[in-house]
Order: C-alpha cells, then structure tokens, then sequence
C-alpha cells in the first residue's frame, strides 16, 4: 500500500485524478448536464446545513457500524455504480472492489461497466451489487439478471432516472469513447498521462465487459455505439418493476428517486431500498439537489408505514456529508465521484484511501456532536433553520 497520509481530503485526490487521467474519462467523471446547476448544488447544499458542536460528552468507543438491506458496513456508506469506471484506472471495477470488500463496505458494479460482472466475481471473495439499466432487449437484460444471480451478487440496484439520457456537453465536445477514438486532440492529450497509458497496455479490458460477447450483434467496438445509442429503454415504468424483481428474486434497490409520490410507489413496489439521487446532476439539470429532497422523501415512506430503507447518493464529498444524510433519515448512502478520484489518482490505494478520509471525518464530527453510535444520530445535530428550508432555497 501506498503511504497516502498526506493525502487528507477528497479534494486532494480530485486534483491529482485531473492531472493523472485523460480529459475525457476526467470530464466524465466530473462534469453534470446542461449548465451543470443540480451538479453544483448536491454539493452545496450540504454546505448550507451547519452542526451543533457538544462539549463534556463521553466520546470513547465510537462506532459507525450499521447495515445496509440486512448487510453489515463499516460506515453508512456504498460504492455506487458507475459507468467507465476502468477507464479511470486500469481494470478500475476490480481495483474498486477489492478496496470496498478490505474496507467493509458493499461495491455496485454498473451494467456499463469495463470490467464484466464474472470479472468482479473472480478478483473478490464476498457477494457485490449489480446495478441494471433496462434495455429495449429484454433477452439481454434477462441474462444480465441471470449472470448476477451466477455471480452470487446479493443485490440488484434498478436505475430508474436514465430512460433517455441527459445531455453532457463536455462528452460530446471531448467525444467520449472507451477506448479513446485517435483523433489529434485525444493523442496529444494521452502523451501527457504516461501512468495511464502504460496501465492500459497491461490489460485486456478496454470496453463494456457487460455487453461486448453478450449482447446480440455485438461483437466489437464498432458495432458497441449503435447499439448502446438504440438500446436505453423510454418506455420503463413502474409496471415494469414487478416483472424485474420476479426475475431476479432477492434483495432490490431502485436508485433515482427525487419525489414524495416516487418514493411510495418505490415502497409500494417491494423493494428493499430507494436511493434519493439525481443521478449526480447528470440527467435533469435544474432539478433539486439530492440532500433538499431527503427529508420529504422520508417522511412520505414513514407515512407508508413502509420498511423500505431510504438511501442518499448525489454530492457526497466527505464523512460530515455522510453524518448530515444521516440525521436526516437516509439509513444509508452511496458515493461515486468521491471513490472515483481516489481510483483515478492511486488506483486500489486511491479508493482506500478515500474510504478512510470519509470515515475519520464521520467519525470525528460525530463526536464533536456528542454522538459515539451512528445509528442514534438524528436531527438534533443539526442547527435549527440551516436544514428545513433547504428545499425552498434550492428553488
């Protein structure tokens, strides 16, 4: 392991992600749609909510421990699904993994992902979730179902905001693509990531390892971007649901739930978890962000009566993003771009270290709140009137 110590922040390894990856899967990792304003405010909304720090407090034996859909975790935390993920670090999703299961808390591999769902199986020793995108193939997407039920994944996390896709300006201007197409500016730029392109030539992953081989007509990368450009399905809706959870048969998650009346058809529908997530300000520029939905989406679940656990994902950038979900309702949450600087500057070190800056930071504002168990924090560490308006201010 590497001795990244001096490493203290997400932020940190944000920096040294940029300089070390190439423009493209850089931008696609830190960029939003449109103008980008949902992406910025998941972030700055949690700024807005402030702590109350307590004094002469017995702050020993502190945990973060809890669980997520009846799994123990370290912290409240999840690796989220993402797409591209191995092209931020060579063979990523196996790096990433590896790191989550060391750490003690669940991976999401995305259906879009470089490394395939036998891959993660193979380079890990404990159940992963896999995260479906719902295709007009619905042979392919029953076998993508089967092969994580092959894999023994423990969870199946249903991306519900990604029926059409939000428009990015940064992939289009930088014509995203795994591999990188040969054009001048895409050569050039790879000249000055030496780490990257010499990583790249040591493996063999370097497209969809989940649809490449699977999916019909598919057998190269040429005939990759029409399909992937045809295939999202428009016409997914909550009737499909129940058909998706027969076929899979264990634990379900549907991620990209932003309103009241979403949530209880979410826990209307059986499923075990929703997560409150605007995608990461990648689809619907100008929606609320995540943290100004939370608290209405909690309490229309509890007004449901519903033991569905309701989850936050979309702007976490550090342990106190974490302890303020917390104490407004969410049982958990979920981080992307947060692991994905850290896989993207150090690789399985990089993540590591991203897991346990997260953690200490919880942990430590936990405390200085006067709390020493996770799982009774509430709102009353929160400064009245920084958290109830944060919808009204995010309009």
């Amino acid at each position: 392991m590497k001795n990244l110590s001096k490493i203290t922040e997400i932020e940190d390894l944000r920096r040294v992600a940029e300089r070390k990856v190439p423009r493209m899967f850089y931008d696609y990792v830190d960029s939003g749609s449109w103008t980008e304003t949902t992406y910025r405010s998941n972030e700055t909304d949690f700024d807005r909510i402030k702590l109350r720090q307590r004094v002469l407090v017995d702050m020993d034996n502190r945990s973060l421990a809890t669980q997520m859909i009846g799994e123990e975790v370290k912290m409240p935390v999840a690796i989220a699904p993402t797409g591209f993920t191995g092209m931020m670090w060579a063979d990523g999703e196996i790096h990433a993994a590896r790191a989550a299961e060391k750490f003690g808390v669940p991976f999401s591999l995305s259906t879009m992902s470089i490394c395939s769902i036998e891959d993660i199986a193979t380079h890990t020793s404990k159940p992963f979730w896999f995260q479906l995108y719902v295709m007009r193939d619905h042979e392919y997407v029953a076998n993508l179902i089967q092969r994580a039920k092959d894999a023994n994944c423990s969870a199946l996390i249903l991306t519900a905001d990604l029926q059409v896709l939000g428009q990015r300006h940064k992939d289009i201007k930088n014509g995203l693509s795994a591999p990188p197409r040969p054009t001048l500016a895409n050569i050039v730029n790879l000249m000055t990531k030496p780490q990257w392109c010499m990583n790249m030539l040591g493996t063999k992953r370097h497209s969809f390892g989940n649809i490449v081989g699977h999916a019909k007509g598919v057998d190269d990368l040429s005939s990759l971007t029409a399909w992937t450009e045809e295939q999202f399905d428009p016409r997914l809706s909550w009737d499909d649901v129940a058909r998706i959870k027969d076929m899979w048969g264990g634990k379900l998650i549907i991620k990209g739930i932003m309103e009241p009346e979403d949530a209880i058809m979410a826990a209307r529908s059986g499923a075990d978890a929703l997560v409150v997530s605007n995608h990461g300000g990648r689809q619907l520029d100008g929606a609320l962000s995540s943290i100004s939905a939370l608290s209405d989406i909690v309490q229309a679940v509890h007004a449901e009566n519903s033991d569905i656990e309701v989850w936050l994902d979309s702007g976490i950038r550090s342990g106190q993003d974490v302890l303020k979900a917390r104490a407004l309702g969410a049982k958990g949450t979920m981080i992307g771009r947060s692991f994905l600087y850290g896989l993207g500057a150090y690789g399985e070190d990089g993540v590591r270290r991203a897991l346990e800056i997260i953690h200490k930071e919880c942990d430590l504002s936990m405390a200085f709140c006067g709390h020493t168990d996770i799982n009774k924090v509430t709102t009353d560490i929160l400064v009245k009137g920084t958290y109830e308006n944060l919808k009204v201010a995010n309009r």
